[in-house]
């Protein structure tokens, strides 16, 4: 079992930084693959970025270049860093685990509760 527990989220304007964080209890987290989803109102929850057990990323076409995850095995945490918000970004971030790789056609066992980021304009 995988407990995981986002923190960051918050209120920004148009252009600012966020950076959120995923910390996860359990064992073996070098062994899984870490991944951010967003569902805004109204919509489908949607693939952002993921890192894999070996840290290789892969990201949405909407964030590539603005959005860096990455993973720091001793602290068992993930991040995803979120420059030159918009507001289209608003949305509940979830973060998510799954054993070694998560693609967008991913369906990850283990989800957090999630964090409100708001962007506005």
């Amino acid at each position: 079992q995988v407990q995981l527990v986002e923190s960051g989220g918050g209120l920004v304007q148009a252009g600012d930084s966020l950076r959120l964080s995923c910390a996860t209890e359990g064992r073996a987290f070098s062994t899984y693959a870490m991944g951010w989803f967003r569902q805004a109102p109204g919509k489908e929850r949607e693939f952002v970025a993921a890192i894999n057990w070996n840290s290789l990323t892969s990201y949405a076409d909407s964030v590539k270049g603005r959005f860096t995850i990455s993973r720091d095995n001793a602290k068992n945490t993930a991040y995803l860093q979120m420059n030159s918000l918009k507001p289209e970004d608003t949305a509940v971030y979830y973060c998510a685990a799954q054993k070694f790789v998560i693609t967008i056609a991913t369906m990850p066992a283990y989800w957090g509760q999630g964090t409100q980021v708001t962007v506005s304009a």
